[in-house]
């Protein structure tokens, strides 16, 4: 799977989002303009924490003889304007905690009039590169941080309400992620959803909010 790296358009990127940013509520409130479009996979990557305490995928060394994915990644995804896309760009901390790919997918639209946006991965997916923040040096797994831990138990309601597995997120993120949060994290993990730090001035802390 080749990667390529991203450039700013006019046109709307779409956005994979795997990490904290399945929480809708957090998506809404640092990319205005964003919309919700429908849930992808991304074959043969692996879902970690990595050392940062944040999410991140592995991409998988995948058998000659092999069809099936040896690992996958659901995600939600987002339409973003120039301007969303910047703001998301500072806020993953790009270039130094997260560098921006784009990859190939597998995508369920969302659709038009449906359940809530519910979607059903068992049907027929669509082949769609699409934007993916990726850290390829902070390979190895780790503990999540205790705030960030919050902000994904509310993501993942979101993406098992929205048509994720939950087979997915029992067998993948609760490896991670306990299912009960930290609540005195609470009030710091509703700050850091709205936190734009630009830590791009400050390479030597990575305190990136992912």
């Amino acid at each position: 799977m080749e990667a390529v790296i991203s450039s700013m358009s006019s046109t709307p990127t779409l956005y994979f989002g795997y990490g904290s940013n399945l929480w809708l509520h957090q998506m809404a409130q640092r990319c205005p303009t964003s919309e919700y479009l429908g849930i992808a996979r991304l074959p043969n990557y692996r879902w970690i924490i990595n050392d940062r305490g944040y999410a991140n995928v592995i991409q998988c060394r995948v058998p000659s003889d092999t069809k099936d994915p040896v690992e996958e990644v659901y995600g939600l995804v987002y339409s973003l304007l120039e301007n969303d896309e910047m703001r998301l760009d500072v806020n993953e901390g790009v270039p130094v905690a997260y560098t921006k790919e784009f990859l190939e997918t597998e995508f369920w639209p969302a659709e038009k009039g449906g359940e809530g946006g519910r979607v059903n991965v068992t049907r027929e997916s669509q082949r769609t590169e699409m934007l993916v923040y990726i850290d390829r040096e902070r390979t190895e797994d780790d503990v999540p941080k205790k705030e960030y831990c919050f902000r994904m138990n509310e993501g993942i309601k979101d993406a098992v309400r929205m048509g994720v597995p939950q087979d997915y997120v029992d067998r993948v993120i609760r490896r991670f992620i306990p299912a009960k949060s930290d609540e005195e994290a609470e009030e710091l993990a509703r700050e850091q959803a709205l936190d734009f730090q630009d830590e791009r001035e400050e390479p030597a802390s990575i305190l990136c909010r992912a």
